[in-house]
């Protein structure tokens, strides 16, 4: 009897732990992938504050 032998708990154990992690590999890649559209396409500009010239007129 070998002892580095695997039960088969450990090989469905393996196979759902590798699904789980390439579905949240995927979905921070997603989240990631928007978030760079979003920046670079201007969407996020942040609100200005008028200045001392614009207030005055």
């Amino acid at each position: 009897m070998s002892l580095n032998r695997q039960h088969e708990i450990h090989n469905r154990r393996f196979g759902r732990n590798l699904g789980l992690g390439l579905t949240l590999g995927a979905f921070i890649a997603i989240i990631f992938g928007l978030t760079v559209v979003k920046v670079s396409r201007g969407d996020y500009e942040p609100t200005r504050a008028p200045t001392a010239t614009e207030a005055s007129q």
